[in-house]
């Protein structure tokens, strides 16, 4: 294969490196285009097709289903690793040693008490506050309490700035979902483990002992591990964008909170909620609303269902919904809400329409269910997600850093007015 392509424009031509990707992924290398062409740019609205960097961390290939973290199968990691030693082999490149793990979630933990101060933060927010809004106004406050720059230089300044923000950040996400309910903010049990001691920040009351659930804290494990990286998503490109300008990493993570707070995105397990609580006041005839959803003039959409990345399945859902059926049996959690969701699943598995089209449930209907039988608040669904990408969205952040990249700055494609004289405002 030819490591150029031969671009014509007017009748003459411009030669465009091609660049391999080590899956056999090929892009053309377009940085010298409009230098070359006299002004000439590619327009690619939603950069379906513009890779916006070269990175190391994960591969992506939805139309064969495959998911790998550094080289590491998802199915693969979901079995077998924990979460903190997937946000190691993200975030430095490598599966880490006993030694290496134990320091690693010992300095978390040395990190994780937040400064009181941020309490008040907390207390000042109303009760109806949307969770995510104040879990991205609470990492971007971080910087106000921990003022000093990260030296990118410096791989104990990097590593520090690192540890300090997985330590943190499920004390800001225990506590946005406590202030909401009402209950007492505090900082958990550093002889726990990562995900045990999340659980018990979010759910212990005051006045009753904490139970600790293995299936639900194995099933949480495995969300998490499931949500940790996705390639160049909205979020993951916001942190990347936001830390070219040098930005610190705290007000970069704050972005992509922002990010992924939106609908299309992370918002898209808590709209499958809001889809069944929907369909449950309407009577919950789930076939009703299957036949909605195949005619292309009714304006409902079904949610959770299908990918925009994944063409064949999600690979992460096939894991997940192990862990749903784990979680709904061992709880006995009797829910109309559930009973809806799982009448929709085995009606899309064994439907034609949606069997041929390839609609299959995907993570964002399994983790929206685990998360409900779980008792997490519907709008709590996308902070779950946020924990669970901040590895990932760390791990952009330090490659886009260590690899010096370019601040961010996309071209346009002006189609506005062409100039004009300015009329003084009698003549208007």
């Amino acid at each position: 294969m030819s490591n150029k392509a031969t671009l014509e424009i007017n009748g003459n031509t411009h030669e465009l490196p091609i660049i391999a990707g080590t899956e056999n992924e090929y892009a053309l290398d377009i940085k010298s285009l409009r230098s070359d062409t006299g002004g000439y740019i590619t327009l690619d609205a939603g950069y379906k097709n513009t890779g916006s960097c070269e990175s190391e961390i994960t591969f992506l290939d939805g139309e064969k289903g495959i998911l790998r973290y550094r080289g590491y199968s998802i199915e693969e990691l979901a079995e077998k690793a924990s979460f903190l030693e997937v946000a190691y082999l993200l975030i430095f490149g490598e599966l880490p040693t006993n030694k290496q793990l134990e320091r690693f979630h010992s300095d978390i933990r040395k990190q994780s008490l937040v400064d009181d101060d941020v309490k008040k933060i907390v207390d000042a927010y109303p009760r109806f506050a949307h969770p995510m809004g104040v879990l991205s106004s609470l990492t971007s406050a971080l910087t106000a309490f921990n003022p000093s720059s990260v030296n990118v230089d410096s791989e104990e300044d990097m590593y520090n700035a690192i540890v300090k923000i997985l330590g943190k950040f499920p004390v800001l996400v225990a506590w946005t979902m406590r202030k909401k309910q009402g209950l007492p903010l505090g900082y958990g049990d550093n002889t726990l483990g990562y995900v045990d001691n999340l659980l018990k920040m979010m759910f212990e009351k005051p006045n009753e002992e904490f139970v600790h659930n293995k299936i639900i804290i194995e099933a949480l494990n495995k969300l998490l591990i499931l949500h940790a990286d996705h390639e160049q998503n909205c979020s993951t490109s916001t942190v990347r964008i936001v830390g070219s300008s040098h930005a610190g990493l705290f007000a970069s993570l704050s972005a992509g909170i922002s990010a992924l707070w939106g609908p299309l995105h992370g918002g898209a397990n808590q709209a499958v909620l809001e889809m069944l609580e929907d369909i449950k006041a309407d009577g919950g005839d789930t076939k009703k609303y299957m036949a909605k959803a195949k005619d292309k003039d009714d304006p409902f959409r079904l949610m959770g269902f299908g990918h925009r990345v994944y063409k064949n399945f999600d690979p992460r859902a096939k894991i997940i919904k192990k862990s749903a059926d784990e979680v709904l049996g061992d709880l006995g959690v009797e829910d109309p809400i559930l009973e809806i969701a799982k009448s929709l699943e085995q009606e899309a598995l064994s439907d034609p329409y949606f069997v041929k089209r390839k609609l299959y449930p995907n993570v964002d209907f399994y983790s929206g269910i685990i998360y409900r039988a779980m008792g997490i608040p519907t709008d709590m669904f996308t902070v779950m997600f946020a924990l669970g990408r901040l590895p990932g969205w760390i791990a952009q952040w330090r490659e886009m850093r260590l690899r010096k990249e370019p601040i961010g700055r996309p071209r346009q494609l002006y189609i506005g007015k062409t100039h004009r004289p300015f009329k003084s405002i009698d003549k208007r």
